[in-house]
């Protein structure tokens, strides 16, 4: 049975790294295509203003906690929580799995030459996967039916979107019914670190979670997008609306 935290209505799946990695294996056999997304404190805020990423987060198949500040607003209700799973962690564990089980990709999101090395990265660290085909972030309407008729023509296991919340979200659960794919998984900014292109907060930095604070002093321009912190925090001092089921 799933044990579920619910901050401030969205899901939460109460798991530890390898739990979540025998969920997804579960979902790999699902004759459906499912969703997996890994809200942090900006997509859970974001979410109380836009129905459609809340409705995307509700229709997921495994949410798994992305940040410290979901571990923080569980921890100060006293519900228990098993820890943070980083959307990069998850998204390096599963290519581990692919790896070693010879399965499929299709990769679709981030700038054209981040993704051409983030893919060559993951092809040489991950031989054993097969990289069905990819698309950049930047298309229009027409593109993207091209994009879908793509994917499903090669029919991945796993569809990783890298278009960044809210966006990748509600892209998947969009077109949900329309794909041809076993999992799909909103990765957000990891196709930058495994091309390369950013690197990730010093592990104590990590452990301490302090990798929001490392993010801002490499990219001084998220000052305003990381204001949603604070307000996050100071909204779960305030509120009852986080649970255990």
């Amino acid at each position: 049975m799933k044990e579920i935290i619910e901050i401030f209505g969205v899901p939460i799946d109460n798991l530890n790294m390898e739990e979540a990695m025998n969920r997804f294996r579960e979902l790999l056999k699902e004759d459906r295509m499912t969703s997996i997304y890994t809200p942090n404190t900006e997509i859970i805020m974001l979410s109380e203003t836009d129905q459609d990423l809340k409705t995307a987060l509700l229709d997921s198949q495994l949410n798994v906690p992305d940040g410290f500040g979901i571990v923080l607003a569980a921890r100060l209700h006293r519900v228990g929580i098993k820890g943070k799973i980083a959307g990069i962690d998850m998204m390096e564990q599963i290519l581990k799995y692919l790896n070693y089980t010879k399965k499929s990709v299709y990769v679709l999101g981030s700038k054209p030459e981040v993704l051409a090395l983030a893919l060559s990265n993951i092809q040489e660290n991950y031989p054993g996967i097969a990289i069905k085909d990819s698309h950049h972030g930047y298309f229009d309407d027409e593109e993207e039916q091209e994009i879908i008729k793509r994917i499903n023509e090669v029919k991945p296991d796993v569809l990783f979107v890298a278009l960044g919340a809210p966006r990748q979200e509600k892209w998947i659960h969009e077109h949900k019914h329309q794909l041809n794919a076993s999992v799909a998984m909103g990765v957000g900014g990891s196709l930058d670190v495994m091309s390369g292109v950013a690197k990730r907060a010093p592990k104590f930095m990590v452990d301490m979670g302090l990798e929001w604070f490392y993010r801002l002093i490499k990219e001084p321009w998220r000052f305003k997008r990381m204001l949603v912190i604070p307000r996050f925090l100071f909204k779960v001092l305030l509120t009852r609306d986080i649970s255990k089921g």
